[in-house]
């Protein structure tokens, strides 16, 4: 392996980074729930949510396009995509 690759473990970035990224790049913040909503629309889920909504029917807010793409970007530079 060469220096120029990039491990696993090595391209996961935290919730806390991702979050310093979009508001410093976007001026905006973003909450772990909008950066966890993401991640599973890109198929990228680490674990079992273990305090997940126990009915299907209840009422969580959306993340909008504007910070959706903003977090693909931090994960994009984080190269977790």
């Amino acid at each position: 392996m060469n220096e120029t690759e990039v491990t696993k473990a090595e391209s996961k970035a935290t919730y806390a980074q991702i979050q310093a990224y979009v508001e410093e790049k976007y001026g905006f913040k973003v909450s772990t729930l909008y950066i966890a909503q993401v991640k599973q629309k890109l198929g990228i889920i680490e674990r079992e949510c273990y305090n997940a909504p126990k009915s299907e029917d209840s009422r969580q807010p959306k993340c909008s396009p504007e910070k959706e793409e903003a977090i693909q970007a931090a994960l994009k530079h984080f190269r977790m995509i």
